[in-house]
């Protein structure tokens, strides 16, 4: 999981704490949030930060504990609406895309169901040239084997894209 770009979508709608964005993570992702490493957070910001994404403010919070609080740079912003806009799924982390689209409905960077279109769009496209490809080939050949798999995987990618949509579309009315 490209957890970089989900911090910086996170960021997108207000600067955070790391464990502001940790317990955000956390709560997109349910029962799979416990298995997100505490450290992974910040090694992620501080990494974001060297490389111009992020800039962070040190002050002292109620507790009087030195805390950083990070925002997004002009960078980062281009970064995050690059991300929104991409449509690869070559090996799909499901658990990506669903932060993608916790993370641009918080932050109002894009309405997920537009997501979820495009996304829709590039299986579809996918779907067509593979079933191109398996038809140019013999019922014998290995590679329609292959390609029958591939088939079935972008089948079943597009029948979660549904399911997606379906919790979203209300979403999208309520807000």
């Amino acid at each position: 999981m490209a957890v970089q770009d989900v911090v910086l979508a996170l960021l997108a709608k207000e600067p955070a704490h790391g464990y502001q964005l940790r317990a955000r993570l956390r709560d997109a992702l349910g029962p799979l949030g416990g298995e997100l490493n505490a450290g992974q957070v910040y090694v992620t910001l501080a990494r974001l930060e060297k490389a111009g994404l992020v800039s962070a403010e040190q002050h002292a919070d109620r507790t009087e504990r030195d805390r950083k609080t990070y925002a997004l740079t002009a960078a980062g912003q281009r970064r995050v609406a690059e991300w929104v806009d991409e449509v690869s799924w070559p090996r799909p982390d499901l658990a990506e895309f669903h932060l993608k689209l916790v993370a641009v409905a918080a932050s109002r960077l894009a309405d997920p169901v537009a997501v979820i279109d495009a996304q829709r769009r590039e299986l579809l496209r996918r779907l067509r040239d593979v079933q191109t490809a398996a038809l140019a080939e013999p019922d014998d050949s290995m590679a329609a084997l292959l390609l029958e798999g591939i088939v079935l995987r972008l089948q079943a990618d597009l029948r979660w894209l549904e399911a997606c949509e379906k919790t979203w579309v209300p979403r999208r009315r309520d807000a």
